[in-house]
């Protein structure tokens, strides 16, 4: 997992259909698309994930399920983000098979340690700064929470929240592997152009860290 990390908001897309802004973004350079509905039924969530997922295999990039693992199999989707308070590791592995991708939320730092216990394919450090479209958390990591993860956990980081232009490249600087952006593309008037700006920075970052 490297590079940008799309995660859907519908409300934020305005009068723009999700697919539209999610292929826009794809042509700017996302590696992976997570599709977040909260307020949807189980039909048209299902629905809403089998036209995404016809849409990311064209451009071989993951389609990655928010919370719902019985979405995630309906739409034969790549895989699931799950949270602290969703289904533990053990039963969505069980549930999504060895090739899954299976990410998990950590907001405290004994959810990173239990995280080393199991062989998730990331984690999503959440969230990394102030966000308005992640309400029900424990607290910011900041800059030093990412490195400090970084240097102790085996993992992929995934950085979420309130990232954009102005802050991707300190974050991949301090440890995130992947920059996930939900409002910097879906509201931008452009997500193309958004996509494209973010994912250079991103890639240069990457670059340089290794460097």
């Amino acid at each position: 997992m490297h590079g940008l990390y799309l995660v859907t908001d519908r409300g934020l897309c305005g009068n723009r259909s999700l697919e539209g802004v999610a292929h826009q973004s794809l042509l700017g350079g996302a590696g992976c698309i997570q599709l977040r509905e909260k307020d949807v039924s189980t039909r048209f969530f299902v629905e809403e994930a089998r036209k995404m997922k016809a849409l990311t295999a064209r451009f071989r990039v993951p389609l990655i399920i928010n919370d719902r693992i019985d979405v995630a199999l309906a739409s034969g989707a790549d895989g699931v983000h799950i949270g602290q308070d969703d289904m533990p590791y053990a039963e969505a592995r069980r549930l999504m098979g060895t090739k899954a991708i299976i990410g998990i939320s950590v907001e405290t730092w004994d959810d990173v340690v239990e995280a080393e216990e199991v062989d998730v394919n990331y984690l999503g450090v959440s969230p990394v700064f102030e966000t308005p479209t992640k309400t029900d958390t424990k607290g910011n990591w900041g800059l030093e929470g990412l490195a400090r993860i970084k240097a102790y956990s085996r993992h992929p980081l995934v950085a979420i929240g309130g990232l954009n232009a102005s802050n991707a490249k300190e974050a991949v600087m301090a440890g995130a592997d992947c920059i996930a952006v939900v409002s910097a593309i879906c509201a931008a008037p452009d997500p193309l152009r958004a996509s494209r700006e973010i994912n250079d920075i991103i890639q240069a970052a990457l670059k340089k860290r290794v460097a």
